[in-house]
């Protein structure tokens, strides 16, 4: 009985470890992203392609294109310890980006939902 606890007790240790580790992807509305943005430390980045960028883009956003050769290269150049918020035009790219952020030990990922559609549709109001 005794070795039965100290099993279940290990195991149950164990998962509970994993799960603290796990990192998730938070998908958030045009408000949320725009309060977690204007936190210190925040990196913000905008997978689009440099042509979308010029049309107009979230103030003081990196363009780290998702479709560029050296993405990878470029995110591993960001700090993983500090929030990473990612949008894209709609939310297709920046949920790809994310895993893939996710993927390379990045601890807190948030991503806008609908993306910059949502943002520039939202902020007209």
């Amino acid at each position: 009985m005794k070795k039965t606890l100290v099993l279940l007790f290990l195991i149950t240790s164990l998962v509970a470890c994993k799960a603290q580790t796990t990192q998730v992807v938070k998908v958030v509305d045009v408000t949320t992203f725009k309060k977690g943005i204007s936190k210190k430390d925040v990196q913000l980045i905008d997978v689009r392609t440099p042509a979308e960028f010029k049309q107009g883009y979230i103030e003081n956003a990196i363009l780290i294109d998702y479709k560029a050769e050296n993405f990878k290269t470029k995110v591993q150049e960001l700090d993983k310890d500090k929030p990473v918020y990612l949008y894209c035009r709609s939310g297709r790219r920046s949920a790809f980006a994310s895993t893939i952020l996710k993927d390379l030990g990045f601890k807190e990922i948030v991503d806008l939902e609908g993306g910059y559609l949502a943002w520039s549709k939202t902020m007209k109001k």
